[in-house]
């Protein structure tokens, strides 16, 4: 999963960018500001953590996700936007970082902390830049129409007409429902107002228990389609995250943090993308996979290897809690709750899986 952070100056994206990839993980320069940063971050599951336990293997590979902090935005109107990187339209969700702390030393670009306001701003420049690509698209279509007639040049000029008159509403893309060939003529684009967006609202220590999803101006914005928003206090959880592991868990307990900001947000943007995890588990190595929900059998061994779905033979299922209770793959077979099922067996979130196959 890759995650395109966003955010005005002084947000603390980059704060948050260091704590999700663990600091070291980072593999560009933070600091550049004309420059992207790309870092992988380890999605924390505590069913991983359990099977690992269970299981004892040489080694645990957690989920990751990548993480892509971008420039910031520009705070002032411009006729052209900010956010036209090409990394944004390969990103399958996007983070928006919005300040809600104070910091005298630290002043605010638009000269006062607002993070709806600010959201509204960040996303104009996501409507922005969509607007431009579908004029210009438009342009082109209306050029080759006039020189020959193709019913699915037209089909596309009526998709894009729909789409512009949205963006000139001030409406992100996805909230609007597109269907069928509707859908894929749009996938080339890669709108980023199509994409699904979490906003991280970045307070202070004052507001560590904020729930913005709880607060009625959040739930209309986040009621527009594939959004969502979540609190967090990135200074203070990157302090947490440099003491050693046992000083972290007592203070963060003292605090009444029960989940990192890592685990919040992948957990968030999960949810958004539709996504599950499912596990395979062994003395070599306990492993979570990342799949869309409602994903056959035979598409989420393709995760793994094209092998293993080319060759696909059946798949070995029993769900994590099972397993758990049961205490070992014996015992689940002796009770009967380790099942065999084919190709068109939708993956559950928590399945653990033996995928049998013959290439």
């Amino acid at each position: 999963m890759d995650v395109g952070i966003l955010g005005l100056a002084g947000s603390g994206k980059t704060t948050l960018f260091s704590l999700l990839t663990a600091n070291a993980q980072a593999l560009a320069a933070v600091g550049r500001r004309d420059q992207s940063a790309v870092g992988i971050g380890k999605v924390p599951d505590p069913r991983l953590e359990a099977l690992s336990e269970l299981f004892r293997p040489r080694k645990t590979t957690p989920a990751v996700v990548r993480y892509v902090d971008v420039p910031g935005v520009a705070s002032e109107r411009r006729q052209e936007s900010s956010l036209n990187i090409p990394e944004l339209r390969t990103m399958d969700t996007l983070m928006i970082v919005l300040r809600a702390f104070s910091d005298s030393s630290v002043p605010h670009p638009l000269g006062s902390v607002d993070p709806l306001r600010d959201l509204s701003r960040i996303e104009d420049e996501l409507l922005l830049a969509d607007q431009l690509v579908v004029e210009s698209r438009l342009a082109r279509l209306e050029r080759e129409t006039a020189r020959r007639r193709d019913p699915e040049l037209e089909e596309e000029r009526k998709v894009l007409e729909r789409c512009l008159a949205v963006l000139e509403e001030g409406r992100p893309l996805r909230g609007e429902v597109f269907e069928g060939g509707a859908q894929e003529r749009l996938r080339g684009f890669a709108f980023l107002s199509l994409k699904p967006v979490l906003a991280v609202v970045n307070v202070g220590e004052e507001g560590l228990h904020r729930d913005p999803s709880a607060e009625p101006a959040w739930r209309e914005w986040a009621a527009g389609g594939a959004a969502s928003a979540t609190a967090v206090c990135a200074k203070l959880e990157q302090e947490i995250s440099e003491l050693e592991p046992g000083d972290a868990e007592v203070f963060a307990a003292e605090l009444g943090i029960s989940e990192s900001a890592l685990g919040r947000i992948a957990r968030e943007s999960y949810r958004l993308l539709g996504l599950i995890s499912f596990f395979t588990v062994g003395e070599d190595e306990c492993r979570a996979w990342s799949v869309r929900r409602d994903t056959p059998a035979v598409e989420a061994a393709a995760a793994i290897h094209s092998d293993i779905s080319r060759g696909f033979i059946r798949a070995e299922v029993v769900p994590y809690d099972d397993l758990l209770a049961a205490g070992s793959l014996t015992a689940c077979r002796e009770r009967g709750s380790l099942r065999l099922e084919g190709k068109s067996y939708l993956v559950q979130d928590g399945d653990v899986v033996h995928f049998r196959f013959n290439v």
